[in-house]
């Protein structure tokens, strides 16, 4: 199977050796071996004990960084309020919250009537339902109407593989209503619970329930038999409408029920044409239509009758902008929240309906993140949202509409005397290969020399359409004290710049992405903030796939990089339908199964079968063995062959977290000790000892 001589020396310490079983794979006309393919098979128990070895090799290579694991996991530690509570939202007659106790790892959901100063209710403790379980997360958490009945629905693997349930919060009894449920929401009669469920091996959400409390017999309303579609199921915020939204990459379609009339016949807005992506919200006797019809690539807003939606009804009310995103739109009783996206930076508009003006938030700060939070009251005139950037910490807001005045509510403590003077944020551009320009958001610890010296982490993502926002993080203070600068590169195939900015690093402009990051890099260093052999590059999932790519084109350009879950197997995975996923992808990706043209595309990139006998940079790959969305055997396979091939002597180390999924660790204690260890990593390869 393999061999291992574990040492304490990172240098001693032997890698396991990963077994050679040759598969042959023709397509295309093409022919090639991989011998690694037998490392899918997660119940092989060679497969566990494989993962096990390369655990205990990267523990092996770390273990003279133990030290200062141990720091910077009590300096993050000492960061955090660890008996803490989140800002309550009201829903109802009463205010609903989270909260923390010290020395433990997960939330309390609770709830007060009418008030923070009365008797507490305790819905959900997430630290007794995690008990005898590797992982806990909450999926859905909704209160029926009449606030005796909470739906909600709980994962204890971190395959994402959700149970719901229905908790009786008079007797405290739970009922178990589905498994495998990725969205669900009450109608208005407390009885009635609509649902979707994920295809038990695609894991694509593809059945349509309706539940009533009380029968037996669940009945089916929709099938999507698309492999390219996924349902989900939502209630308008208006209480009006039962909404199942089915959308691929490039197309949508949403089907109705009122909220009020659960058992009436479910009803399509507009049939699906392929290319028109359209979402819907409800106020009144009007649907509120986002769409891309008729060209509106970054989409535009339109109204429809209630009484009959269909398309040739629809009337514009927000024009298509060419230079402005409209990401989402949020409807009040009085006002409507258009959140747009323009120059990269997230704007938050607001309508009034009465009166037909329009105004934005203004915020203070040149980089930044802001998006609305929860707001469960239809009939309001205070808005909450949340603001945050690489300097001020998670701020929530409540804000008045008539007068135009934010309140702060609560932001994020930052224990231990953090004084956000001592940082500065910035937005400078790089120029790619055919001169598009790329921003940069960056953050350091004042004063900041260019003399090239400084270390610098460059993390980037760039795909899906979705933007690689502007965050706080308390962590990352760790690093910036110690110097280092931290960088996003926000390169095309992401959203930051529109949906045009998507197109062009997808498909066949996928490498667009690639030579993006790498501009980035190059200008970076050629600017001085930083300089070869102080660069460290980062990303996860599809900026995982980043890293890889970025590795074999541009290998000399890194220190070390450290890759998150990442998508690397490209051709196997986008061949195999079988795979969770994979279909669907195909709008993003190509489809390697029947376009010749994609697949040879796609194969010159896929990191997995483009490693070469050559040097590469230091590197950590991280990885969990129940993650749904990139299958532990991608990164490990790519491991194992990068092992076997490349000709230098620096780092290569896997971990797995061996009871988690794509998000890594869901207790919060072992989140901080994952960050410490991958935070002492990146500071011993540039050279940082303290």
């Amino acid at each position: 199977m393999m061999s291992q001589n574990i040492s304490s020396d990172p240098v001693a310490a032997k890698p396991p050796v990963a077994k050679k079983i040759p598969k042959v794979i023709t397509a295309h006309g093409e022919t090639w071996t991989d011998d690694y393919f037998w490392m899918r098979d997660k119940k092989n128990p060679e497969v566990i004990a494989y993962l096990e070895a390369e655990n205990a090799y990267a523990d092996a290579v770390m273990n003279h960084t133990k030290a200062l694991q141990e720091k910077l996991y009590r300096e993050m530690l000492a960061r955090i309020k660890e008996t803490d509570t989140d800002p309550p939202y009201r829903e109802g007659n009463y205010l609903y919250y989270t909260r923390s106790e010290q020395g433990k790892q997960y939330k309390i959901y609770a709830r007060r009537r009418g008030s923070m100063d009365a008797p507490e209710q305790v819905l959900l403790d997430l630290n007794e339902m995690a008990k005898g379980h590797p992982f806990m997360a909450i999926g859905i958490f909704d209160v029926s109407r009449d606030e005796n009945l909470l739906l909600y629905s709980t994962d204890t693997t971190g395959y994402r593989e959700y149970t719901l349930y229905v908790k009786d919060l008079r007797t405290g009894q739970n009922t178990k209503i589905a498994e495998r449920v990725s969205s669900a929401a009450w109608a208005n009669d407390n009885q009635t619970i609509f649902y979707v469920v994920d295809d038990p091996v695609s894991k694509r959400p593809y059945r349509f329930y309706r539940h009533v409390l009380g029968k037996s017999g669940d009945e089916l309303l929709y099938e999507e038999k698309d492999e390219m579609f996924a349902a989900r199921v939502g209630r308008t915020r208006s209480r009006g409408f039962i909404l199942l939204t089915l959308a691929s990459h490039t197309t949508s379609e949403v089907r109705y029920v009122p909220a009020d009339r659960p058992a009436e016949v479910l009803r399509v807005i507009e049939p699906r044409a392929h290319g028109h992506e359209y979402y819907v919200d409800h106020r009144g006797d009007t649907f509120y239509i986002r769409t891309n019809d008729d060209g509106a690539l970054n989409f535009k807003l339109m109204t429809a009758p209630v009484t009959d939606p269909q398309r040739k009804n629809w009337r514009e009310l927000v024009p298509h902008r060419r230079d402005v995103m409209l990401e989402d739109v949020d409807l009040f009783a009085d006002f409507m929240v258009l959140s747009e996206r323009e120059q990269g930076l997230p704007r938050l508009r607001i309508t009034d309906f009465k009166s037909g003006q329009t105004h934005y938030l203004q915020f203070p700060e040149p980089v930044y993140t802001a998006s609305l939070g929860v707001n469960r009251v239809f009939d309001t005139r205070t808005l909450r949202y949340n603001y945050q950037s690489f300097i001020t910490p998670v701020s929530v807001y409540d804000y008045d509409v008539d007068k135009r005045q934010s309140q702060l509510v609560k932001q994020q403590p930052v224990l231990g005397g953090y004084d956000p003077t001592q940082y500065q944020s910035e937005r400078i551009y790089a120029t790619a290969k055919d001169g598009t320009r790329i921003p940069i958001s960056l953050v350091y610890r004042k004063p900041l020399v260019r003399d090239g010296r400084r270390p610098l982490l460059l993390q980037g993502y760039g795909s899906y359409g979705i933007p690689l926002n502007v965050t706080f993080n308390s962590n990352r203070l760790s690093l910036l004290d110690r110097g280092v600068i931290f960088a996003i590169a926000h390169i095309r195939g992401g959203g930051e710049l529109g949906k045009a900015w998507h197109d062009a690093g997808r498909m066949m402009q996928k490498k667009n992405t690639f030579t993006d990051f790498i501009a980035a890099a190059e200008h970076l260093i050629a600017e001085k903030y930083t300089s070869k052999d102080r660069l460290v590059a980062t990303g996860g999932s599809a900026g995982g796939l980043l890293m890889g790519a970025v590795v074999n084109m541009r290998p000399d350009l890194f220190k070390a990089v450290v890759s998150y879950v990442p998508f690397v197997d490209v051709i196997n995975t986008m061949m195999d339908a079988s795979l969770p996923l994979t279909a669907g992808e195909w709008e993003e990706w190509g489809d390697p199964i029947r376009n010749a043209e994609h697949f040879r595309y796609m194969k010159s990139y896929s990191p997995y079968d483009n490693i070469e006998a050559k040097e590469y940079p230091a590197m950590l790959v991280r990885t969990a063995l129940n993650d749904s969305q990139v299958l532990f055997h991608e990164p490990t396979k790519y491991v194992a062959k990068m092992r076997a091939l490349k000709k230098d002597k620096n780092p290569l180390i896997l971990k797995i977290n061996m009871g988690a999924g794509h998000g890594g660790a869901s207790g919060r204690y072992d989140a901080l000790r994952e960050t410490a260890f991958d935070y002492a990593f990146i500071l011993w390869q540039l050279g940082i000892q303290d």
